[in-house]
């Protein structure tokens, strides 16, 4: 019985942070549209957050021919 009622609260708890019971957007077309334009702009920038973190977008050195590297 102790599991039955922690696992409701449980879901009670988190019914309301996915929408379920109080609706994620707006109820407004426009400024629903702004907030998912909001949302899916973040979800774009974080695969530059993730390269940014793993230093995938630091420039090689590494060339695939030889240069001379000074000046001629």
């Amino acid at each position: 019985m102790r599991n039955l009622l922690l696992a409701v609260l449980l879901g009670l708890s988190i019914a309301p942070s996915v929408g379920c019971i109080v609706p994620a957007y707006s109820a407004d077309p426009v400024r629903r549209a702004q907030q998912l334009i909001w949302s899916s702009e973040d979800l774009r920038h974080l695969l530059d957050d993730w390269e940014r973190i793993w230093m995938l977008d630091m420039p090689s050195h590494l060339t695939p021919y030889r240069t001379h590297g000074g000046i001629i």
